[in-house]
């Protein structure tokens, strides 16, 4: 069952990044969060940053190829590790929903994210982190509540199969 959900989630997080994502030059909204939300919650960190790593990997080289870099890599497991901790038989509340997407906005919106896009783009990474800054800020709100919203539904189906 691990191996069978693991290829399911992976192609729906890199649908839910690459192709149903809102993508301008300097700023990508995506629904890869609600994926490796769930999929974290079913399986927990080890097997969720395993999860996201493929995702990564595969997407961008189906979707962006020649322009792979691996410390974007390190961002998704960072953010499954994260998600893995705080939704890995947990009572979800909205209020650690709240705090781990505070989690990820900080270590790796704000963070690793900053140093890798100012490795690949210098100064011109610094003059888009305020807009990337307020983009990451808003959507951490969203993020909770749309994963609140989607936890009540799914607790029997997460408990049933995650075993």
């Amino acid at each position: 069952m691990y191996i069978v959900s693991s290829g399911i989630f992976i192609a729906i997080t890199i649908l839910f990044t690459y192709v149903f994502a809102i993508q301008t030059p300097f700023v990508r909204i995506d629904f890869a969060f609600i994926p490796i939300a769930i999929y974290a919650s079913m399986w927990g960190a080890k097997k969720t940053i395993i999860m996201a790593v493929l995702a990564d990997i595969i997407g961008s080289n189906l979707f962006m190829p020649g322009l792979y870099f691996p410390g974007f890599t390190l961002s998704a497991a960072v953010s499954a590790f994260i998600y893995g901790k705080f939704l890995y038989k947990q009572e979800i509340t909205l209020k650690k929903l709240f705090i781990m997407n505070g989690c990820i906005l900080l270590f790796v919106d704000c963070i690793l994210n900053n140093i890798w896009l100012t490795l690949m783009y210098h100064d011109a990474a610094v003059a888009f982190f305020s807009l990337r800054l307020i983009k990451a800020a808003l959507l951490t709100s969203v993020k909770a509540v749309v994963l609140y919203n989607l936890f009540k539904p799914l607790k029997v189906f997460i408990l049933k199969y995650s075993k």
